[in-house]
Parts: structure tokens; sequence; C-alpha cells
């Protein structure tokens, strides 16, 4: 994907800043902000892996990832709302596949709240099956829906 990089310590406010944005409408709708709202970008960029998407003096998307032992986790998505509907979700989840591969990870995992049902569509659309439910530990409506991508090759 053109432009997009892997987030520097002094990307932190901004990946933030872009977390709110692209999370303002599921705030609403959930009950509360999702848990990447008010994360801890600068601790995040130090520990996972965050890839972002600048344009001009903001950043239009970000991808944060996590290794864990036996899989990748997507534990973030976020596409400025002006830029969304444009494919870019869709480009940041074959990063995603990529960097799997990379990690020798044959697995991605994600989670998301059972009310974001076109988050459900598009992670269904790109070969992720649902896994199980549970009740949300912070907010008042909504499941976690768990998903998972067994990846070939790997």
């Amino acid at each position: 994907m053109d432009g997009l990089r892997k987030a520097r310590p002094g990307d932190a406010t901004a990946v933030g800043a872009l977390a709110e944005r692209a999370y303002d409408e599921f705030s609403r709708r959930i009950g509360g902000p999702p848990e990447p709202v008010g994360a801890d970008y600068a601790r995040l960029i130090a520990d996972a892996i965050v890839y972002v998407l600048p344009r001009d003096a903001d950043l239009v998307a970000s991808l944060t990832l996590k290794v864990e032992a036996d899989h990748l986790l997507v534990w973030s998505v976020a596409v400025d709302p002006a830029a969304q509907g444009r494919g870019i979700g869709r480009r940041l989840m074959a990063v995603a596949e990529d960097e799997a591969r990379a990690q020798n990870r044959g697995e991605i995992r994600l989670y998301t709240n059972g009310l974001m049902g076109e988050n459900l569509a598009l992670y269904a659309s790109l070969g992720y099956g649902e896994t199980h439910r549970t009740p949300h530990p912070r907010l008042p409506v909504g499941e976690v829906v768990h998903m998972v991508k067994v990846l070939s090759g790997c």
C-alpha cells in the first residue's frame, strides 16, 4: 500500500487521535469507546507492530498487530471516516496476513463488538470465521465476537 509505514514513537498522538475519529460512530452505538480509543499508543508502538498511512499532515489509517505465541492478533484497524469505503481496511487486512506469514504465524485472530455488523461482514468476506462470543467486559451492550483465519503456506 503506497505510503504505508511502520509507526514511529512520534506518531503516538496522531494514532490516538485517528482511533478517536475512526471509532466515534461505534463509540456512540455501543455505549462507550472501544478498546483502541484512549489506548497507550506510545507503548503499543514500542511493544506491538503498528502501521500508519499518512496523508498530508495527518493519518488516514492505522493497523495494530500483536504477535502472540501461536497467532497474530489484529488488535485494531482504524480508518479515518473521510476515507472509509475506499478499500483501505481490506488492504490493511492483507498487510496483516503478510505480517503473519513474516512472523511465521499460520493463524490470525481478531475480536470485535457484535453490534459492529459492518465489521463482522467485512471479516467474514475476508475468510474469517467466528469461533465464539463472550459478554463484553466493559460495556453495557454487545458481545465480543472472536474470529480466526487460518493461513495456508505457514
